[in-house]
């Protein structure tokens, strides 16, 4: 979306606002993380090729690399969790929601889906109207919180990407999410320089990653790429159209399945410089 890249039409940890995050859900992510962490190494022992080392691999070198934001560029939580209880705030003054606000994960579980199917999971007793409010009044708490700073990037995101542009890497965003979020968080965070494109479902009008990725390699003639993300769309947008997928298992948002059929998967954002000057061919 200025509302959470999904849908309809938005080294640092010492920077973190939790005093916003309850501990029962940064001990959460721990764990997932750790859980993660522990099913990769277990698959790459019984030697799955989807779950492949970085130090293992080798890849032909992209024309470009194409990032999601959520989960993968951008730590959500930091800007979506105070802005989903004051949303909820809002539509009880409203009398369009009584009763407590929904757990957190139940829309932090549907980070990478279009809002119309966010809204379903979080609050699927609402009706469509109470659906739309929620749209506005979400993008207008992000707005809010992206203009007041303290939103996070994750570790090494801005100096990763600002190495693989000083090497001729083509950089893009692709996100289920609206135009104005996707733009205001390159904008805050400085990077709007890095990017040859930032697309979105909500910029270009698609119902599928897979759809928003073709668009822009259609755009752009990008025969080799990579497709960076952290959700099962993300692999799924790349593999269907025939492109190189990294998944990213930093987030913690998805299933333990969530990346299967991923070429590489990476435990840090870093890992990726790693990968490219790794890799072999010329990039066109």
């Amino acid at each position: 979306m200025l509302l959470f890249p999904y849908s309809c039409p938005i080294d640092i940890l010492c920077r973190v606002h939790r005093q916003h995050l309850p501990r029962s859900y940064i001990i959460g992510r721990r764990r997932k993380h750790f859980c993660l962490q522990k099913q990769h190494m277990q698959t790459n022992r019984e030697g799955l090729g989807h779950l492949m080392t970085t130090e293992l691999t080798k890849l032909k070198k992209p024309e470009a690399i194409i990032f999601d934001m959520d989960g993968t560029l951008f730590q959500t939580e930091s800007l979506l969790l105070p802005a989903y209880h004051k949303m909820f705030d809002v539509l009880r003054e409203e009398g369009l929601y009584s009763g407590p606000t929904p757990p957190e994960e139940r829309i932090l579980s549907s980070l990478g889906m279009l809002l119309s199917q966010i809204w379903k999971n979080v609050m699927p007793e609402a009706g469509e109207a109470v659906h739309r409010r929620a749209d506005e009044l979400l993008l207008q708490m992000e707005i809010e919180g992206l203009e007041a700073g303290g939103t996070l990037l994750y570790p090494g995101v801005a100096e990763t990407l600002a190495a693989l542009h000083e090497r001729g890497v083509k950089l893009f965003v692709a996100s289920n999410g609206l135009k104005d979020y996707i733009h205001s968080i390159v904008v805050v965070h400085e990077l709007k320089e890095l990017f040859d494109g930032l697309y979105s479902a909500g910029g270009q009008g698609t119902a599928t990653k897979t759809e928003l990725l073709r668009i822009l390699l259609d755009d752009h003639g990008i025969k080799d790429a990579w497709m960076v993300g952290d959700r099962s769309s993300d692999v799924e947008a790349g593999k269907g159209n025939g492109q190189t997928v990294i998944g990213c298992a930093y987030a913690g948002f998805g299933r333990q399945d969530e990346l299967k059929g991923a070429d590489v998967i990476i435990s840090a954002f870093d890992e990726l410089l790693g990968l490219y000057d790794n890799s072999t061919g010329q990039s066109q």
